[in-house]
């Protein structure tokens, strides 16, 4: 019997895999908030998250894990293709290679930082808010919302942060730019969780389910159980 493919799920599952490759991009460009330096993917990549708890609320971890390396997926076809278009030669006139490349082109060492993060703190993120689904029979969203978000963004950050500059700055420098990162992140998803909340509720409602894992393997890699 052939399984029907929900256009909602669908979406939300590209919506979240084009949040991740903007703020892969717009990550280069550093800002400045209040006193604070950060990089520009902050403005979207913590969407991501909030994303990851929809998906692993409404149609859970399978789901989650399913797009979680779908969008991993993605993110190295885009890295591919940033990399060839870099290394192909530029036409004589065309004056802006320096600035391309560096715009566009990630060092093996941040690419590695950015995939390991991403995996780790995804998975971390979608299992705590199934395992705490489960705890609380399906109620408080919203605490584990922002405590799976809480878990997943701090070793995000920490791995991130650790493996692209560690012998590059200080540690105390690493440590700031950790809790800088892990703290803005979160408040993110505290400000967002009204709208968030009622996207569950009507995801729910108009899919007519609400997935809970009580008899599922955790295993990331095995991806072909959905």
């Amino acid at each position: 019997m052939q399984k029907t493919v929900s256009v909602t799920f669908m979406l939300t599952g590209i919506l979240f895999t084009a949040c991740l490759i903007i703020a892969n991009i717009i990550a280069v460009k550093i800002v400045e908030v209040g006193s604070l330096a950060l990089p520009a993917s902050i403005l979207i990549f913590p969407v991501t998250y909030i994303l990851n708890d929809v998906i692993a609320e409404v149609w859970g971890f399978k789901k989650a894990r399913l797009i979680i390396w779908s969008g991993l997926a993605m993110n190295a076809v885009m890295a591919l293709f940033f990399w060839l278009s870099i290394v192909i030669p530029a036409a004589p006139f065309w004056n802006d290679q320096s600035s391309y490349a560096h715009i566009l082109g990630s060092t093996p060492r941040l690419v590695a930082a950015s995939f390991a993060a991403y995996l780790t703190g995804s998975f971390l993120n979608a299992f705590v808010m199934s395992r705490m689904k489960i705890f609380h029979k399906g109620k408080y969203f919203g605490v584990r919302a922002v405590l799976s978000t809480l878990a997943g963004e701090t070793a995000d950050s920490f791995i991130f942060i650790t493996v692209a500059f560690a012998g590059i700055f200080a540690a105390e420098n690493l440590v700031l730019m950790i809790g800088t990162q892990v703290l803005f992140k979160t408040l993110y998803e505290i400000l967002a969780l009204p709208l968030t909340s009622y996207v569950v509720k009507w995801f729910k409602k108009i899919e007519n389910t609400d997935v809970f894992d009580t008899s599922i393997s955790y295993n990331p890699f095995k991806v072909k159980d959905v």
